[in-house]
């Protein structure tokens, strides 16, 4: 009796946005037994977008690789990642931001955040008109991941003086997640 071992595979995910594609993508995995463990796809200025972490057997890998390489109408980029274990201490925050659109927010924050050496996890952005006004505001959350030594306040006080500066409302909060 053979052992099977599996490895990570990261896939990044584009095209034409038309029904089917999640469905052709999910049938190549499955065809070489592949387990789709997470992905985050979404529909962005008429392109189908995605990324996809499967598990597949290391015996799969190549002929998997190549069979999604092949896709019609996607173009499929892999690659081979080890599963790396969350640090066991890290302090989770979760920081969430609206404010009028305007070039440079997500630079200008994410540049407090590696200043404080804050990994981000999770980033998710999008626009939309204000409730009152035809004004287009900027929306973001953000999943973060900080060593137990931060200095949270230095890193609201950071926050505060983009938040002035950009007039936009951030909001930082510290959460368990497991």
């Amino acid at each position: 009796m053979s052992i099977t071992h599996n490895a990570s595979l990261v896939l990044t995910v584009i095209g034409d946005d038309k029904p089917g594609l999640v469905e052709r993508l999910a049938t190549a995995i499955s065809q070489h037994q592949g387990n789709w463990l997470e992905s985050s796809m979404s529909h962005l200025s008429g392109k189908f977008a995605g990324i996809v972490c499967v598990s597949v057997p290391e015996s799969e890998l190549a002929a998997l690789s190549a069979t999604l390489a092949a896709l019609p109408g996607l173009r499929v980029t892999s690659e081979a990642s080890a599963a790396v274990e969350s640090k066991a201490g890290s302090r989770r925050l979760k920081l969430s931001l609206v404010g009028h659109d305007r070039i440079g927010i997500v630079r200008e924050v994410s540049q407090v955040l590696a200043r404080h050496a804050i990994n981000v996890e999770d980033l998710s952005t999008h626009t939309a008109s204000a409730p009152m006004s035809a004004e287009i505001l900027f929306h973001a959350t953000a999943e973060l991941t900080a060593s137990p030594t931060l200095d949270a306040r230095a890193l609201t006080s950071d926050l505060e003086q983009i938040s002035n500066d950009l007039m936009v409302d951030i909001t930082l909060d510290e959460t368990i997640r497991t």
